[in-house]
């Protein structure tokens, strides 16, 4: 197996397969949960919005894969600063039954120099979870304009009790960068490897599965590099994986996040 198809397999084992498009319907849920199962293994989770939080449960169970969990999003895409509101999404949708939960940080108030409420939002969105869901942070990196800032971001909701932080929503011109990843891992050895991490938006190839990987080897470790502590989000990175693993040709123009 060489290094490319190697890091494919992870990826894949890595993934939450996505969709968040405002087209979704429950038939496009229904046809990602059969696309999380593939012979080279399944996806981690599938991520999708909160009203297909049951569809996705129903067809999976269907399909006989529970070990794919089922993940949503809240106070998504906005990162707005109400703390309230993001906290009563994220109630709603461990009610639903999601297993894990992608709330975006309140990352334009942060900018503005209110470092307070995106610890609020983050340490009550963390008790609406409770022991039924993980919480994951969208820090959305990309809107930050330097590395101190992205570092700041990610110590704030390690402390607040993330149990991941995830670079971006997918919805912004600048996504998953591995300088962005380089922050967050290091805010995350930093306080004792606990919190995992989460690329999402523009990874799209195992050569960019590998570069992830291989950044996080030399920050942490290669065995700290489990669906418990890394994921990739990403909904066109799946094709390209299975390509690279049967030696078909890769769809550079592939859209999605």
């Amino acid at each position: 197996m060489t290094d490319l198809e190697r890091a494919a397999c992870y990826g894949i084992q890595l993934m939450d397969l996505t969709t968040l498009s405002d087209d979704d319907t429950a038939e496009k849920v229904e046809a990602l949960c059969q696309k999380a199962i593939t012979d080279a293994g399944n996806t981690a989770a599938v991520c999708i919005y909160p009203q297909f939080i049951q569809t996705a449960k129903a067809k999976l169970a269907e399909l006989n894969a529970s070990n794919v969990l089922v993940a949503t999003v809240t106070n998504f895409p906005h990162g707005n600063g109400d703390v309230q509101v993001a906290v009563k999404e994220t109630q709603q949708a461990v009610e639903l039954g999601a297993d894990e939960v992608d709330v975006v940080f309140p990352y334009r108030a942060f900018l503005a120099g209110n470092e307070q409420v995106g610890h609020d939002l983050v340490a009550q969105c963390k008790a609406a979870c409770g022991d039924k869901a993980l919480l994951k942070v969208i820090l959305e990196t990309g809107e930050m304009k330097s590395p101190e800032l992205i570092k700041k971001a990610s110590l704030i909701a390690i402390d607040a009790g993330a149990d991941f932080i995830k670079t971006s929503t997918g919805k912004v011109a600048v996504n998953a960068t591995l300088e962005a990843a380089e922050q967050m891992l290091q805010a995350i050895s930093e306080t004792g490897g606990k919190c995992g991490f989460k690329a999402a938006g523009g990874v799209k190839s195992s050569e960019d599965v590998a570069a992830y990987l291989s950044l996080t080897e030399s920050i942490l470790s290669s065995e700290w590099i489990t669906p418990k502590h890394f994921r990739f989000g990403a909904s066109s990175l799946l094709n390209n994986l299975l390509a690279t693993l049967n030696n078909q040709a890769i769809d550079t123009n592939s859209v999605g996040y």
